[in-house]
């Protein structure tokens, strides 16, 4: 073996948690390296986060332009040009890269174009995406190498090339006909957006509800309000097999309790979940061993089972939320020098960008319930939120739990315009430990959202008798 190149330390993946990390190593005076297969920036700028939020604003756009006329603005007919939508985009797309380009320049990590796997402990040998190979050696290893989207073994269903968020966010095209395999986060944002750009959309399910991680209250209210915009839900449904080609014609055939049927669509989108990116790596020769779902194995402070080596982001099992991957950062960064900071018990923000937004922190009642925690719950519909008189933007609700022998809150569920904003002020006072009362009757600035949190909290009944 040639002799390798020396590195303080070595990042596999150049998504959010592993970057900051490379530019804090750098800047601090470390020989830092970064090696990225493809994404400068990793997935969030280029292909996931801000892409789909990207497209998902230019469908609300349009959506908001068709229905202008009850506000007083009178228009002619709508139409989506996908061919500007995805300019658009590609130009944000654009823009990051060159952020990216020059805040590793500015930080004087070096960014290595290529494909990165161990061939000893330590020890990484690049395929250069412009040819050729390095070899390099560092002192310290994080993992950053993210996930990619799932194709369940359906039979038929890779032959016909199905869509994945990647590839749904390059089309140049408003699909005929459109489903989507899962109801998660990803499947629902992107099947509103096409509904909205002029798409037949059918979101299929297997599960008994969409959303699963979410109490049945929530999860009906967001199909409810897409179901209104045209979107068509088949939950509880088996995919048996696919034909076709995605992109031209696609025929599913499927199995609910109503016994089987077929479909046939023009575009098929899997968004069924997500796999890490750990395999054919090397990670054995590194000594780093996998959990039975194949994600890096670490502890409460983000190391591997070999020594110096830490990991990051979604390959660590982390949460599959860009603000995590910068929360892992924060902790590696600190424990590299000598802290003990941890990842457990975590106060983990979840938002969902449809149109309205779910957002939800803390507790659901489902936790609660599963967990044998007492808990007080109010809800307020939004359209009792005085901001909705002005927007009419009165779907959805909120939602709160507070510990039954205590005022502490202990979760917050939000469906409604600005929710993740809202979710944010509550956040806040769920950190400090805040009271519910303290919240309930702070002076919140009319005419906001946020405004609703007074008559929400305002429901909480009185606690239980000692």
């Amino acid at each position: 073996m040639a002799e390798p190149e020396r590195f303080q330390t070595v990042i596999l993946g150049s998504g959010q948690g592993g970057k900051l990390l490379a530019w804090h190593l750098a800047k601090m005076g470390r020989r830092t390296a970064v090696v990225e297969r493809q994404w400068v920036g990793g997935s969030c700028p280029a292909v996931a986060c801000m892409p789909s939020k990207n497209e998902i604003w230019s469908a609300r756009v349009g959506y908001l332009s068709r229905h202008a006329a009850a506000f007083g603005a009178v228009n002619g007919a709508i139409k989506t040009d996908m061919a500007k939508v995805l300019g658009r985009k590609r130009a944000m797309v654009d823009r990051e890269v060159a952020f990216h380009l020059d805040a590793y320049k500015k930080s004087g990590a070096e960014l290595i174009m290529g494909s990165g796997h161990f061939v000893a402990p330590n020890t990484v040998e690049v395929q250069l995406n412009d040819g050729g190979t390095r070899l390099l050696a560092g002192d310290q290893i994080v993992l950053n190498v993210g996930t990619h989207a799932a194709i369940p073994e359906i039979a038929g269903l890779a032959d016909v090339r199905p869509l994945t968020h990647v590839e749904a966010l390059e089309l140049d095209y408003v699909p005929p006909h459109l489903v989507v395999l899962g109801g998660g986060y990803v499947g629902l944002e992107m099947a509103q957006a096409y509904r909205r750009f002029g798409s037949e959309v059918t979101v299929i399910e297997p599960g008994p509800q969409i959303l699963g991680r979410e109490d049945a209250d929530v999860a009906a209210a967001v199909q409810d309000l897409l179901r209104e915009e045209g979107v068509t839900f088949l939950c509880a449904t088996q995919v048996l097999g696919v034909q076709g080609q995605s992109g031209r014609k696609v025929t599913l055939t499927m199995r609910s309790a109503e016994g089987d049927r077929a479909i046939a669509a023009s575009d098929i989108l899997v968004a069924v979940g997500r796999i890490p990116n750990t395999a054919g790596i090397g990670l054995d020769k590194a000594g780093v061993e996998l959990d039975n779902r194949g994600y890096v194995r670490v502890n409460e402070w983000l190391q591997a089972t070999a020594p110096d080596v830490w990991a990051i982001g979604e390959c660590a099992g982390s949460p599959q939320f860009t603000h995590v991957s910068v929360d892992d950062f924060r902790i590696v960064r600190d424990n590299m020098a000598g802290g003990q900071r941890s990842k457990l018990d975590r106060l983990m923000p979840y938002c969902l960008f449809t149109d309205p937004p779910l957002a939800r922190i803390g507790l659901s009642e489902g936790d609660a319930q599963r967990q044998g925690i007492a808990a007080r719950v109010a809800r307020l519909p939004m359209k009792a939120v005085l901001r909705t008189e002005a927007t009419d933007e009165t779907q959805g609700f909120m939602k709160v739990l507070v510990a039954q022998d205590d005022d502490r809150i202990l979760g917050f569920t939000m469906l409604g315009a600005e929710a993740g904003e809202v979710m944010a002020a509550v956040q806040m006072a769920m950190l400090a430990k805040a009271p519910y009362p303290m919240v309930r009757d702070a002076v919140i600035a009319h005419l906001t959202y946020a405004e609703g949190l007074g008559p929400l909290l305002s429901n909480v009944g009185e606690r239980s008798p000692a």
